[in-house]
């Protein structure tokens, strides 16, 4: 019987790495255009969705590619040479083109709806895709959003980093994937006004993208007309590799090591993601 072809370890990652990331925007993306094209749902509905798109995306992916799903969390990682600089271009192209494929799909799927609450598709929906400062309606402006991006990724990464290193006290039974969810849960409640909690620049650019093509003219800008698109891109970076720095200086730092660790991992230690 022949052999089968041996397929590259990397393209197996970034395979893991759309999928995880699809499978995360369908939900987080799906949720906001039901909330905001038919009202069925709230805030509280939108931020347990991107929880659990995360959960869910995070057990498609972390296997075969550590499941970050997030170029700020690859970035990061990265800086900290946790992850090979050579992979971080790939993963994020990854991330971008499953977090672009899902907003396509949900696009789609919610045409009929959204064309009838917003026949020409305003900065009314455009939330639905992509984050606004103040989400649209509060004043909030470009800088407030940068900041408010800065924190919100560091508590994201902090949180992953103590809930990932084998050296603390990490989740057991597989369910790392679960409170990483509910991390992004509590995110989106505690920190969802000033920015629409996008904490992730694949998330926010992939559906951006996908809406400026099917017709939302003012996808690049807020509600005052400002270029906003890089916002949701610069400061989440900044706030991952934040986070991470922090974590290895409070935490990580005072832990023992591997060695001297009561448990031993028996798997690659996946790096997961968010929203």
């Amino acid at each position: 019987m022949a052999e089968r072809p041996r397929i590259p370890a990397l393209a197996g990652e970034l395979a893991a790495e759309f999928a995880g990331t699809m499978i995360l925007i369908l939900f987080g993306v799906g949720v906001v255009a039901q909330v905001a094209g038919a009202e069925i749902g709230d805030h509280d509905s939108i931020a347990w969705a991107w929880g659990l798109g995360v959960t869910l995306g995070v057990y498609v992916a972390a296997r075969i590619s550590g499941a970050h799903l997030n170029p700020a969390v690859t970035v990061a990682l990265a800086a900290f040479k946790e992850f090979s600089w050579r992979k971080t271009a790939p993963y994020i192209a990854a991330q971008t083109a499953g977090a672009f494929v899902a907003a396509l799909i949900v696009r789609w799927n919610y045409s009929e709806v959204l064309a009838k609450i917003d026949p020409g598709h305003t900065i009314k929906t455009q939330g639905v895709f992509s984050t606004l400062p103040g989400n649209g309606t509060l004043p909030v402006g470009t800088w407030g959003a940068f900041r408010d991006q800065v924190i919100g990724t560091a508590i994201l990464l902090f949180v992953i980093k103590a809930l990932t290193d084998v050296r603390n006290s990490p989740p057991l039974a597989n369910l790392g994937p679960l409170l990483i969810g509910l991390l992004v849960v509590g995110i989106g409640m505690a920190w969802g006004t000033d920015a629409g909690y996008a904490i992730n620049p694949a998330r926010d650019f992939g559906p951006r993208l996908a809406s400026f093509l099917t017709g939302y003219g003012t996808a690049w800008r807020d509600q005052n007309g400002d270029f906003y698109f890089w916002v949701p891109i610069i400061a989440p970076l900044i706030g991952g590799v934040l986070g991470v720095g922090l974590y290895k200086a409070l935490i990580g730092r005072f832990l023992p090591s591997e060695d001297e660790s009561p448990q031993e991992p028996t798997k690659p230690e996946p790096q997961y993601e968010t929203a």
